[in-house]
């Protein structure tokens, strides 16, 4: 295990969180409030831990194996939630460091589960660093520091396709231009949100904040009431609208701009029709028991579908009213997640989609025995390989499930705040099922332990929990 070609990239993600840093204080140096000294001594402390490390590795020549990659890619999560959680520990909120731990890592797995009330009185650095770091990792922080480090000879798509569950190798021949178009595309899909929210009616504070958790499917909001403040349907649906595009996949969307290429949208049209099947399940449930406007409850059966299926965590109101039959459904929306390649958390279609083809082929073969049932994919026939993959991950994803749920009934929660927090926390969604955890209410009355838990599976979860599990087995770290 070459350690130092680990400690140079994470060293260089330090430095460039401290950056952002700086951001946030000088929000609240304009805004007269003393918070602004707590977030440019933590970038001090940061920015000179990532300038150590970066300096004592810049001129040696090291290469990431697939060893070093796995133990980058949790490093960085893990030093990343710990530096993100300084500037919060060091403000004028009086936060735990369970707690400003926790918040951190919600943040940067696009969680968007919170300790934090009285958002709405919050100073604006605090408001802004939580969706910075939202923002941040969304994209992953693995891919901006793949972009930053051309010179390590880094196998980029390698990373890549560990980060974020994306399996096209290299689509740009090379992983530089590849990691610019995406960064241009994120950022455009944010300064676009950004614009619509304006002139929807949000300031241009709000904007921002809304735009960067919300391309980023993470879900913080400048209010205890979420995207409730507004009490506009224009927001909700453009919220809809770029909850949906950050579900998508990046490289199915830098396709389509660039070349008006819709190959591989099988996983696509699956995710928007899942969406679409339920949105219109909770119309039904909602339209039955209520006596609004049918245009209004449209609008927010549709969002917090979407919201909840791409897991971004939004809430324009408490949707846990809307009777049994809406709970149920929401809390299975919760599993399943966006598109693989997308910002969004969660099972993936990609898997759900492979699992149909298994089940079909598998039950095909049993009608007849003397056919050959063959799943496939995208027209093509899937490898045994990636089969196993999505088998094995499906046994991980449920397994994780239950050992967290029982792990957090044992700490003393009920049984429906212990499941639904261990799949929110695992599918990065942020508001669970009932009155604590719920669209309405916090993380904060949770015991520690609980909160240091959901941290690690909200980390676990980001990572696909296969790179995370990995390094926890003695083999990985037995010298071949």
């Amino acid at each position: 295990m070459d350690y130092r070609a680990v400690a140079l990239p994470v060293g260089r993600l330090m430095v460039l969180l401290s950056l952002f840093m700086l951001l946030p204080a000088a929000a609240d140096l304009l805004a007269g409030n003393p918070d602004w000294v707590g977030f440019a001594v933590a970038a001090l402390i940061v920015g000179c831990f990532g300038s150590v490390a970066t300096l004592a590795f810049l001129k040696s020549d090291h290469r990431l194996g697939i060893r070093e990659t796995l133990v980058l890619v949790n490093a960085a999560w893990l030093a990343f939630s710990l530096a993100g959680a300084l500037p919060l520990y060091l403000s004028g909120l009086n936060l735990s460091l369970t707690d400003a731990v926790f918040e951190a890592a919600s943040g940067l797995t696009t969680t968007g589960a919170t300790v934090l009330t009285g958002l709405d009185q919050m100073p604006p650095g605090i408001l802004l660093w939580r969706s910075l770091l939202q923002w941040v990792g969304g994209i992953g922080i693995v891919v901006l520091g793949i972009w930053l480090l051309p010179g390590l000879r880094v196998g980029g798509s390698q990373l890549f396709a560990i980060e974020s569950s994306e399996t096209s190798a290299k689509p740009y021949g090379r992983i530089e231009p590849f990691l610019v178009r995406l960064l241009l595309l994120y950022c455009g899909l944010t300064i676009v949100c950004m614009a619509l929210y304006r002139i929807a009616g949000m300031t241009g504070f709000q904007a921002l904040n809304h735009a960067l958790t919300t391309v980023s499917s993470g879900g913080f909001s400048t209010s205890d009431q979420s995207m409730g403040q507004f009490d506009s349907l224009a927001i909700l649906w453009i919220a809809t609208v770029f909850m949906l595009l950050s579900g998508l996949p990046f490289l199915f969307m830098m396709r389509v701009v660039e070349r008006g290429d819709f190959r591989d949208h099988e996983q696509v049209t699956f995710f928007v029709a899942l969406a679409t099947a339920a949105s219109l399940a909770a119309f039904v449930v909602l339209h039955l028991g209520a006596t609004d406007t049918p245009f209004r409850e449209l609008t927010l059966s549709v969002f917090h579908v979407v919201s909840i299926i791409t897991t971004t965590g939004y809430a324009a109101g408490d949707y846990l009213q809307w009777g049994a039959f809406a709970t149920a459904l929401f809390f299975l929306a919760t599993f399943l997640g966006g598109c693989s390649g997308s910002t969004s958390g969660g099972f993936k279609a990609f898997r759900m989609l492979v699992l149909i083809q298994l089940i079909r082929s598998l039950v095909a073969g049993m009608c007849r025995p003397h056919r050959i049932a063959e799943p496939h994919f995208a027209g093509e026939r899937l490898s045994p390989s990636v089969s196993e993959g999505v088998l094995v991950f499906g046994l991980l994803y449920a397994v994780t499930f239950a050992v967290f749920a029982l792990l957090y009934a044992a700490a003393g929660l009920d049984a429906e705040t212990a499941l639904s927090g261990s799949i929110t926390a695992l599918a990065n969604v942020g508001p669970g099922v009932g009155p604590i955890i719920g669209p309405s209410g916090t993380f904060q009355s949770l015991p520690d332990v609980v909160k240091w838990l959901l941290a690690f599976q909200m980390i676990l979860g980001r990572l696909e929990i296969v790179s995370g599990i990995i390094i926890l087995t003695p083999d990985f770290w037995l010298e071949r």
